[in-house]
């Protein structure tokens, strides 16, 4: 035999190419990295954020302050946004506010006082136009402010055209600080 010959081994004459050992570190690492980015995905499909978590009638486009805020103010205004061709009374706490619709009372502008401040009335204020009704605590009003602690609005609303006695109502709570 020559001496080239015996320099090569069986396996090098071979020419079919070699499985190398799978790294099992490196599997684990790239299933527990999958699998993170799933949960993640799964995670922001699933949340629930702003209004989504809220079973709130779809008459009420927007109230505030909202379903079981945390940090409300003594002296925040309770709003509620109703879909046009809504009216709507507050109960607070109990307690039925009065309500004046902007255009009945008096202060409202005139060709005379064009230009001049109106002062609201201390109760709850419809505007028929956006029908939105709002309260805020005040001097004179039924609430002067809201004492610390939980408080509980309901909003009884109807169409117009309809009436109060085919009235609906939605409930939520808010805490003061």
């Amino acid at each position: 035999m020559s001496e080239v010959d015996l320099d090569i081994a069986p396996e090098e004459a071979d020419d079919t190419p070699r499985r190398r050992k799978p790294d099992w570190g490196l599997i684990a690492a790239c299933l527990v990295i999958a699998g993170g980015l799933v949960a993640i995905a799964w995670g922001m499909s699933s949340a629930i954020t702003g209004s989504e978590g809220v079973n709130r009638p779809d008459v009420i486009e927007d109230l505030s302050p909202v379903e079981n805020a945390l940090q409300v103010f003594q002296q925040e205004q309770i709003m509620v946004d109703l879909q046009f061709g809504y009216e709507a009374v507050l109960i607070v706490d109990g307690v039925e506010l009065p309500t004046a619709r902007i255009g009945e009372f008096s202060g409202d502008l005139t060709p005379e006082n064009a230009g001049a401040q109106v002062s609201a009335p201390p109760t709850a204020i419809f505007d028929p136009g956006n029908s939105i009704i709002t309260f805020r605590p005040s001097d004179d009003a039924l609430i002067e402010s809201f004492a610390e602690g939980r408080h509980s609005v309901q909003v009884i609303y109807w169409k117009i055209d309809e009436g109060r006695e085919n009235a609906l109502s939605y409930r939520w709570s808010f805490d003061v600080v």
